[in-house]
């Protein structure tokens, strides 16, 4: 699961800077490594001391089971005692300073404390501690949802609303904030509505829940022959059970299907293979879909929107369903030349191969790996040997150091939870301003979260008296670890990750927002993804590549230049037909979120051909049946991930294409889209940085190549 991404300028040296940079490889990675890029590593304290905390930082790092809990009540309690503060303020004496400033104070206050609570579940090795701190977010999340319905506060706050007395432009919209989410509480109901409110969201929930468990507890296998399953590598056909006839069980698994559907060569298995997943769930998540929209439906007429899908994207950038209606089909449409020329690249693959045998969903991914393997010449497994963790994650360093003006130290003394963890302070080049920290967890481990991402850990702030709380990030992994004498290495795929991921930690520092509510990635859910999908198009540039690759036995080594070609061309490859596939289902999300009494199956019947040039939906399936992300977490929300790619595209075309290492427009960018953070709107964000309204057009550009 989900969930994250100053001042001071240093004038670009333009083309003979980047000269020099597109050269920065060979030789100079030895450099690179010897001096960890410009990164200082340093010791703050005599030998006889060990740092426990990090200046600025609030952050406990290395809490007992039992400080946990101790904590947690701790939290729990100045909170209470903090609402009932607010709470007593008469109507008629409400104040900025007694009302609003104690709970701006709360939140960023309570904000690294929490963490330290909550964080070790995902980092500590200890049993204990596990415990502890699933407890200890249990009792945290239950007194936020008490707090969150505390009429008593929401009439205090909304008296002082009502009197319109604003200290500035931030506090207006923080206050405002508030007042949003008490109201999406239902607070500004009558008692039977908000407790039917409760009722629905407990049926909805628990609806949620049921489809996920539906799909998890699926235990279908399908039996094939060896022959049956030609194409898929040794190894693989190794970690597949078997029966007593010697067929082998393939599950319907994700990882399994994947192999299936990109490797088997064999056209029936495949269509088996894909059909079985399609039927994943059943009429009975089918129902379950159906009736969980028709709540979602009511729950939004509560609060007075006219369907879930207002509700869901009324507080996101797109504002409303018509303009994700609007966006999509736009999208859509400017990409069917591009996808039209993609799928009769696969038809011609596939007459090739099988003969007059029409093609199908389900022949996507094999002939996509297909076009692909004949047309680039990239052995992934090959590509791996050239970057090892450390030569990558310099490289990084030094990229986002110098586009964004920042200095970074490694504070070698800092507390920590494990010795694989290290800690660096993050400095503005020009002025030496302390503006944070981050801790990179990189490697993997036993009880340890097992995905990529980034916790904000305590955010930033500015308190009355004109300090300032920086804020601390925690990159999270499960990269490997060195082994006997060999550095460990990253599958490409990791590298974009950590590129992606360390985007985040950069927008969580660069931060100077005044309220922790829009600190570092309280962004609009719209727009939280763009700084980090910025960041990845440096993946895929030959100078990168250069800077963060060396051969494992020999980093003087880089990739070589017609392996940095290849690699950008193959980014964007069939790029149109994918998203094509996204955007139908996207476009169903949207549709049974926006209207009652949908068929789901009639409406994916519409649409599949519609969106993806005519190709019939594979026979008695219902892909509504095993569409998670419309049952929870992405509800009327699937567009999103789109719509910050399209933004992302946007600014790296406009401003940085040409000026890969510009620092002044790199300190453009972090003054005008990272600093203010949630605070303003993104789309008043977005026209400032780019002098104009943003625009589709260089996303629809870098995807309506045909690559092939």
């Amino acid at each position: 699961m989900e969930e994250t991404p100053g001042n001071g300028e240093k004038m670009p040296k333009q083309k003979r800077e980047r000269s020099s940079l597109l050269a920065f490889g060979g030789a100079a990675a030895l450099l690179t490594l010897a001096a960890t890029l410009g990164i200082t590593a340093f010791n703050a304290h005599t030998k006889n001391r060990k740092k426990k905390y990090l200046q600025g930082s609030k952050v406990r790092a290395n809490l007992s089971a039992s400080e946990i809990l101790k904590l947690a009540d701790r939290i729990i309690s100045k909170s209470k005692e903090v609402h009932d503060a607010v709470a007593s303020v008469p109507l008629d004496k409400v104040t900025y300073m007694n009302v609003i400033l104690p709970l701006a104070e709360l939140e960023a206050q309570q904000c690294p404390l929490v963490q330290s609570c909550v964080f070790p579940k995902m980092a500590s090795t200890s049993d204990d501690v596990h415990k502890a701190s699933a407890e200890a977010e249990r009792r945290i999340d239950a007194h936020v949802l008490t707090c969150s319905k505390r009429e008593d506060v929401y009439r205090i706050v909304k008296a002082f609303a009502a009197r319109g007395e604003w200290v500035n432009a931030e506090a207006k919209y923080y206050t405002q904030a508030l007042m949003r989410d008490f109201e999406r509480n239902g607070l500004n109901l009558t008692l039977t509505k908000t407790e039917e409110m409760q009722r629905l969201r407990v049926q909805i929930d628990e609806l949620s829940l049921r489809y996920i468990q539906n799909l998890n507890d699926d235990s279908t296998f399908l039996l094939f022959t060896e022959a049956e399953l030609a194409g898929l590598p040794p190894e693989f056909l190794k970690s597949l059970g078997k029966v007593a006839d010697g067929k082998f069980k393939v599950t319907l698994k994700s990882h399994h299907v994947a192999a299936v559907l990109e490797l088997c060569e064999v056209g029936t298995t495949r269509s088996t293979v894909a059909v079985a997943y399609g039927k994943r769930g059943g009429e009975v998540n089918l129902s379950i879909l159906e009736d969980l929209v028709q709540l979602r439906h009511k729950f939004a007429r509560l609060l007075g929107y006219s369907s879930y899908a207002d509700y869901a994207v009324n507080l996101r950038m797109a504002r409303a369903p018509s303009k994700v209606f609007e966006f999509l089909e736009d999208i859509s449409n400017s990409l069917t030349g591009a996808a039209t020329m993609e799928l009769s690249m696969l038809k011609d693959l596939k007459r090739k191969e099988e003969g007059d045998h029409p093609f199908g969903i389900e022949d996507l991914l094999y002939y996509v790996k297909k076009a692909e393997a004949q047309q680039f010449n990239m052995d992934l497994g090959a590509l791996k040997q050239y970057f090892p963790v450390n030569l990558v994650i310099s490289g990084v360093f030094k990229i986002v150091q110098d586009l964004f003006g920042l200095r970074f130290v490694e504070i070698r003394d800092a507390e920590v939870w494990h010795s694989d963890v290290t800690v660096y302070s993050v400095f503005d080049l020009s002025s030496g301003e302390l503006l944070g920290h981050f801790y990179l967890d990189m490697f993997i481990r036993e009880r340890k979260y097992n995905h990529i991402c980034v916790v904000a850990l305590q955010n930033g702030a500015l308190s009355t008296n004109g300090s300032r709380q920086i804020p601390v990030a925690l990159l999270i992994s499960q990269f490997q670890k060195d082994a006997s004498g060999q550095p460990a290495l990253l599958r490409f795929s990791e590298v974009v990750n950590l590129f992606h991921e360390f985007g985040h930690v950069v927008q969580h520092i660069c931060n100077r927002a005044s309220f922790a509510r829009f600190s570092g990635l309280g962004f609009d859910p719209d727009f939280v993804e763009v700084p980090a999908l910025v960041l990845e198009n440096w993946c895929y540039e030959s100078f990168t590549l250069k800077l963060i690759s060396g051969f494992h036995q020999d980093i003087t080594k880089p990739i070589k230049d017609e392996m940095c070609k290849s690699i950008k061309r193959w980014r964007y490859s069939f790029s149109a037909l994918k998203m094509k596939q996204e955007i139908l289902y996207c476009l169903f999300d949207q549709i049974i979120h926006s209207a009652e009494n949908i068929d789901m199956a009639e409406l994916f019947k519409h649409l599949h051909p519609r969106i993806t040039l005519g190709l019939p939906m594979l026979e008695d399936v219902n892909p509504a049946s095993c569409f998670p992300s419309s049952a929870i977490g992405h509800e009327a929300a699937c567009y999103s991930r789109i719509w910050s790619e399209v933004f992302a595209a946007d600014i790296f075309a406009s401003k940085f294409h040409e000026s890969y290492l510009n620092q002044y427009v790199g300190m453009q960018f972090r003054n005008k889209i990272l600093a203010p953070g949630g605070a303003k709107e993104p789309i008043e964000m977005l026209t400032g940085f780019l002098g104009r309204e943003p625009s589709i057009q260089a996303f629809i550009n870098s995807r309506s190549q045909c690559q092939l």
